[in-house]
């Protein structure tokens, strides 16, 4: 069930290095996958589903190394993935779909694609909407189609860009739970920008940041980054705004004023002592990291003006 990548690096035409020496290993349960856009978390899922080749580095899924025809192949057909846009075909039903998928994965036993198939109609909640075409599918039912489509061919490693995105808060709860309940038995990488979908689902996370491998440990150790370092600052006069030297994380507006959260090394003026957050967390790691990537970036910039990847490789 492992994931592992050496060296990894994926470097488009014009030179823009959209991975840059990524060293991962991921071995069991959900692991969440952070950065901003274009932090290279979708370029680095489409290399590790054998969709883009590397330009050097060694890449190895489920024990399969994807340098060979024989490993791309043996990945792309028991590997689950769900891509942040999933292609589906509106005229067919949900049970129709999967049993197309089914074909695709190389399961030719009739009898156990079919079990298959309403095995994980049922995994996802949608046993009753199995005859129902996919064009008047909502936008989380189609989002649970993509999940039952990536269980196909029982893998042992699931691959998932952005599930929730634009989902409704509860879709959004719905879709945590069901993630949640994936990582069991299996290993899960799930790239998102939404911090709280990695609270929720993941024992680990992994950070990427202008294609650098930022971090990886526990989610508990990407919170204790803020330790000591995050604080509440409450703006009570009319245009008041936080304090210039602290990064702002969040800010809400209370009936005492604008209320903000923010992460420094010392104290702000004003400032309470706050536990922190996995947002805190990501915040400082960002600040501690801000000179480097600054570093990274400004080497970058010539390339990148003049070779952008295209637009859905750019995360």
């Amino acid at each position: 069930m492992n994931i592992t990548t050496r060296r990894l690096a994926k470097v488009y035409r014009g030179g823009h290095r959209a991975l840059d020496d990524v060293d991962l290993h991921v071995e069991g349960g959900t692991v969440g996958l952070l950065g901003a856009n274009g932090a290279g978390k979708t370029t680095l899922l489409r290399v590790l589903t054998g969709i883009l080749r590397p330009t050097s580095g060694t890449v190895e899924v489920a024990g399969h190394d994807l340098a060979t025809t024989a490993g791309r192949t043996a990945v792309k057909r028991t590997l689950g993935y769900l891509p942040q846009e999933l292609s589906l075909y509106p005229d067919l039903t949900a049970r129709e779909f999967l049993d197309y998928i089914g074909v695709l994965k190389g399961l030719d036993d009739k009898r156990e694609r079919r079990r298959q198939v309403e095995e994980h109609l049922g995994d996802v909640g949608l046993e009753d909407a199995a005859g129902r075409r996919l064009s008047g599918f909502s936008g989380g039912m189609k989002r649970r189609v993509g999940i039952a489509q990536a269980l196909m061919g029982e893998p042992t490693v699931l691959v998932v860009d952005e599930p929730t995105t634009g989902l409704d808060p509860h879709e959004r709860m719905r879709f945590r739970r069901l993630l949640a309940g994936l990582g069991r038995g299996r290993t899960v990488l799930l790239s998102t920008h939404i911090l709280d979908d990695v609270a929720q689902t993941c024992r680990e996370v992994a950070v990427l940041d202008a294609g650098r491998l930022l971090f990886h440990d526990t989610t508990a150790a990407l919170v204790s980054q803020a330790a000591g370092r995050t604080w509440a600052v409450t703006a009570t006069e009319v245009g008041g705004g936080p304090p210039p030297e602290a990064d702002v994380v969040s800010a809400a507006t209370t009936s005492a004023g604008a209320e903000y959260r923010m992460v420094a090394d010392a104290a702000p003026a004003g400032g309470r002592p706050a536990e922190p957050t996995l947002e805190d967390g990501y915040a400082a790691l960002l600040r501690d990291h801000a000179p480097t990537r600054a570093h990274a970036t400004a080497g970058h910039s010539t390339a990148r003006s003049t070779a952008e990847p295209p637009s859905h490789e750019r995360k």
